[in-house]
């Protein structure tokens, strides 16, 4: 157990409370929502920095890590299609391609053979929790303007999401074929 552990650990933690709060329809639960899914982001940021900057990556933190992702996010955006908000066809491209992608590292690690997050999977991380908190953010103020470029967002989320899915399915065409 080291410190990127522990904020992994605390990312999961945080789920609990977004996931509670993002239902309530009150100004209170709304800003701890977005504190919530806001902190848990961050330590997504900083948890691998550290890791390896510290030189101190374990297996359990490559396990929890990405693990920790996908609960923040696709729990967050499960939520937000309950909530009218994302449309169902849009979470479903998310998840097609997480567990294609999950799959092909399981297949990948009963070979012995680690596939890491590629630049593009980081980077559709890092704007599906932007364009989440936005969302977030306008669930408070109800703006149209906000509203028009979080879609666009989603379409971006969407564009990558396809993208870094076929860039691990092409690193990882050999395990497949």
């Amino acid at each position: 157990m080291n410190g990127p552990t522990i904020l992994t650990l605390m990312r999961i933690v945080l789920v609990a409370p977004v996931m509670i709060c993002i239902f309530m329809d009150s100004l209170p639960a709304r800003i701890i929502t977005i504190v919530c899914f806001v902190l848990a982001s961050l330590t997504d940021f900083i948890d691998g920095r550290w890791a390896r900057h510290d030189k101190i990556v374990t297996d359990l933190g490559a396990f929890l890590d990405p693990l920790a992702d996908k609960m923040l996010v696709n729990l967050t955006f499960l939520a937000l299609v309950v909530l009218n908000i994302v449309p169902v066809w849009m979470f479903g491209v998310i998840l097609i391609r997480d567990f294609a992608v999950d799959g092909l590292r399981m297949m990948a690690a009963r070979k012995r053979i680690t596939l890491s997050a590629s630049k593009f999977g980081k980077l559709k991380t890092m704007t599906q929790m932007i364009t989440i908190t936005l969302i977030l953010i306008n669930m408070i103020f109800g703006n149209e303007i906000f509203a028009t470029i979080n879609t666009i967002l989603l379409y971006i989320v969407i564009i990558l999401t396809i993208f870094s899915g076929l860039n691990y399915l092409y690193k990882g065409r050999k395990l497949v074929l």
